[in-house]
């Protein structure tokens, strides 16, 4: 069996237990993905409390609603989407409540990576919401065009032209015009 048939075999015979209610398998796929998502939540949120409430409320929601998966390949573009969808959540109350941050474009110093203190990443934060969160699954998480497509429900051609316009707005920002 090749590595990347017993790598699938693996991962569905994972989210097939816990589609079944086995907790472990639930745990298990929630630690290969923690970077992803912290990356995403991260992509589209700038305050650590609001990153950890929509990874905590995506947890539960992908727990209590893992049945609805219906083909367990899907498992991380299902998981991510849950995701955007609580970090857009977040993004409308906090329209609703709060003034926007003096901290504009600023990104919260408490997590470390290696991406850290990276002029790129205080570049991505300046772009729109839609370029932001395309180049985030595109480049950090190494997405496909094609998944990015269905995590977002917008074409192909949309993503396409959302990365041409945020390469294009990085260049100009991080003054590496052509």
């Amino acid at each position: 069996m090749e590595l990347t048939s017993f790598l699938d075999y693996r991962k569905k015979t994972v989210v097939d237990k816990a589609k079944n209610g086995d907790k472990e398998a639930f745990l298990s796929l929630m630690d290969e993905n923690r970077l992803n998502i912290y990356r995403v939540a991260r992509g589209i949120l700038k305050n650590e409390e609001d990153i950890k409430d929509a990874i905590q409320n995506t947890l539960i929601k992908a727990f209590e609603n893992i049945y609805t998966l219906k083909k367990d390949k899907y498992f991380k573009t299902w998981l991510i989407r849950i995701l955007i969808n609580e970090c857009n959540e977040t993004l409308r109350k906090n329209k609703r409540s709060v003034a926007l941050d003096e901290n504009i474009g600023g990104i919260d110093e408490k997590y470390h990576d290696r991406y850290e203190n990276m002029d790129l990443i205080n570049a991505i934060n300046l772009l729109s919401d839609e370029c932001r969160v395309t180049i985030t699954l595109f480049y950090f998480d190494d997405l496909s065009v094609k998944n990015i497509s269905e995590i977002l429900k917008v074409s192909e051609g949309t993503v396409k032209s959302r990365l041409n316009r945020a390469r294009a707005k990085l260049r100009e920002i991080l003054g590496e015009d052509e």
